[in-house]
């Protein structure tokens, strides 16, 4: 199965690989007009066999093979990641011809992707997502970048990867955290795009839990549809893509006050984005609604959190409360003195606004996130 989209007449795919069928990129690779030169960065926590796979395949391809290993952690998405990569492309004399290969989570695909566009103003870039929430999101529309100073994303761009390849392989061995973490980037799609994605979500609960890759595939596919339906008429992000961060204002604010807090990956960026939506639909109808409640029930089927209610925080509710607060207000979305949101008009119909109402923002994270 293959999902393919052209920007700026420029050709892009996502190629769905079922068990076993890993020779996917060889003939991709040697279609390329490159110089047969390829950069493969891959994160150490990925199963060495089949790391050893994919790098037997790319080996068969023709091309000379050089590679780099990472972590993959939230604390890693800095300048420090992304000056390595570029370092070791200057060393090996790699040229605009050449390609790079990503294969890890969210943050090596953003680190790689920005490193790919600055790198002699672009070279080839092709990524291999390994979590869920990567394969269901991050893998297409072209954001790149690496946090600075404690902002999310406060250093990026947009480059598009040429080719993305989904591995039935990688979906079996994501561990089970990671692999429900993706499942609220896809119920942001249903809830701004398309009724169906929430009730297929409902319907094939147990098909999707046990990974099923007809049933996860599709689950993928119909979230990337309604992201790339956003992305191709507004990529660089003026207005109508702005409706994919739903529910990321509130989830930036949590994970930076979190990592700030704990010193640790407390939360992945799913479930922070599982309680993001929770709160920008609270925050946006002032009250729990019908809406409110099919979004949390889908959380709940998928034993996500629905808020962050643990003794731990509440040890400290008073100033992370405080300090969630004040992180919305570093939102990247944010074009005057207020923070932006995405408040959900009805079912598959958004807009973006401003919260200017700093009472209720308050009410709004001490009653659904703590």
């Amino acid at each position: 199965m293959e999902l393919k989209y052209n920007i700026n007449q420029e050709s892009h795919k996502v190629i769905f690989c079922s068990k076993n069928k890993n020779d996917f990129i060889i003939s991709d690779l040697k279609k390329l007009a490159s110089d047969k030169k390829v950069f493969f960065l891959y994160d150490k926590k990925i199963n060495r066999i089949l790391i050893q796979q994919i790098l037997g395949n790319l080996k068969l391809s023709g091309c000379n093979i050089f590679t780099m290993k990472v972590e993959g952690n939230k604390i890693n998405k800095n300048e420090k990641l992304l000056f390595k990569i570029v370092n070791n492309l200057i060393k090996n004399n790699f040229t605009k011809r050449s390609v790079l290969i990503s294969c890890g989570g969210g943050v090596i695909g953003d680190v790689s992707a920005l490193a790919s566009s600055l790198y002699l103003r672009g070279l080839i870039y092709f990524h291999i997502p390994t979590t869920m929430t990567a394969m269901v999101d991050s893998c297409i529309g072209g954001k790149t970048g690496i946090n600075y100073r404690g902002i999310i994303n406060s250093f990026g761009n947009y480059y598009h990867p040429k080719c993305v390849y989904i591995l039935e392989d990688i979906i079996k061995l994501i561990p089970e955290r990671e692999y429900l973490a993706g499942i609220p980037e896809v119920i942001k799609c249903g809830l701004i795009d398309s009724k169906k994605i929430l009730n297929f979500l409902k319907v094939n609960k147990k098909q999707i839990i046990y990974r099923n890759f007809s049933y996860v595939s599709k689950m993928c596919k119909f979230a990337l549809q309604t992201k790339i339906k956003f992305f191709l008429k507004d990529i660089y992000e003026k207005n109508q893509r702005l409706n994919l961060n739903f529910g990321h204002t509130f989830a930036h604010a949590m994970e930076m006050t979190l990592e700030k807090h704990f010193k640790r990956d407390y939360i992945r960026h799913g479930e922070a984005v599982g309680i993001g939506i929770l709160c920008e639909i609270y925050y946006g109808f002032s009250k729990k609604n019908k809406i409110f409640n099919t979004a949390k029930s889908l959380l709940e089927i998928y034993a996500l959190p629905t808020s962050l209610n643990t003794n731990e925080i509440k040890k400290n509710k008073q100033l992370i409360q405080s300090n969630i607060y004040k992180n919305i207000f570093l939102d990247k979305k944010k074009i005057s003195q207020f923070p932006r949101y995405i408040k959900l008009i009805k079912l598959g119909k958004a807009k973006v606004m401003e919260i200017k109402n700093f009472d209720h923002l308050n009410e709004t994270i001490y009653k659904i996130i703590l």
